[in-house]
């Protein structure tokens, strides 16, 4: 444990009048944390409706999935839709593979994961607090209001992390920086050095490669989509070095997680794409 100052020369004693009400001030903080998060909701997916929760999960956890709910752009190849209804550009994997990254925190870590997701409307009050580490897929089709932007700038300056994942190509990342110039005008993105803690974590990953969607699978078999030939590792820093965006370009981890139990999806891919999700969540509640 560390501490700073002069150790003192008689240890503290705890009475029981003491203990007693520290035990009513941390339930009373627990309580009102409990009541400021909206209560979990699903929606339907892009490629899933009405997929099973798993058996536990009302039960709370220390860290949480929180995926990003957004507009998309109305020039897009894909159909334009409601976002706030669900099936659009940020349900792509949704839930499965934020299920399989949960469960594989629990599996090679000590973190306490909730089994079940959190979908997170950035205009919902103050609620995005409430989930440090957020997640956003396929931000190449994203629009992001000037209202959200702010939000999201104000959040990731008071400590939280977004890592997003599944964008390909120069058309996509045009449309990706598009949103994120609103919410970071000011600073750059720069390529994450392999020296960098979020490497090193849990594991280290040194030797990384890019991880393909599913349609590796499928002829032509090809790892890469649009013209993303290669995974690019780029992130956004605050003023006191912390890692405040990590950009996964031309890759997709979300699938990586998704596909971890479908034996026709190479292991070496979810193998890595998994112990880079855990990098990153231990990373965001450790820095």
């Amino acid at each position: 444990m560390r501490t700073t100052g002069k150790a003192s020369a008689r240890p503290r004693i705890v009475t029981r009048r003491r203990f007693a009400s520290t035990g009513i001030w941390a339930c009373a903080l627990l309580a009102c944390v409990a009541f400021g998060q909206r209560q979990f909701r699903d929606y339907p997916g892009w490629e899933y409706n009405d997929f099973p929760k798993p058996s536990d999960w009302k039960v709370p956890g220390e860290w949480t999935f929180a995926r990003l709910m957004y507009p998309d752009v109305r020039f897009s190849n894909r159909p334009f839709g409601n976002w706030l209804a669900g099936g659009t550009n940020w349900t792509i994997d949704y839930p499965r593979s934020d299920r399989h990254l949960s469960a594989a925190l629990r599996r090679l870590t000590r973190v306490h994961a909730r089994s079940i997701e959190q979908p997170v409307n950035l205009d919902d009050g103050d609620d995005v607090y409430n989930w440090p580490w957020l997640y956003g897929v396929e931000v190449g089709h994203w629009a992001l209001t000037d209202e959200q932007a702010a939000k999201m700038r104000d959040f990731l300056l008071r400590g939280g992390f977004f890592m997003c994942d599944d964008f390909h190509g120069t058309h996509e990342w045009d449309v990706f920086i598009s949103g994120m110039s609103r919410v970071f005008p000011d600073r750059p993105i720069v390529e994450i050095d392999n020296k960098d803690s979020i490497f090193h974590t849990i594991f280290d990953l040194d030797d990384r490669y890019q991880v393909p969607g599913e349609q590796v699978l499928y002829p032509p078999y090809q790892v890469w989509e649009h013209d993303g030939y290669e995974a690019r590792w780029r992130g956004i820093y605050d003023d006191k070095g912390r890692l405040m965006v990590a950009i996964c370009h031309n890759m997709d981890l979300g699938d990586s997680w998704e596909h971890a139990d479908n034996p026709l999806y190479p292991e070496r891919y979810s193998a890595l794409g998994i112990r880079i999700g855990v990098n990153y969540i231990v990373y965001a509640m450790t820095h």
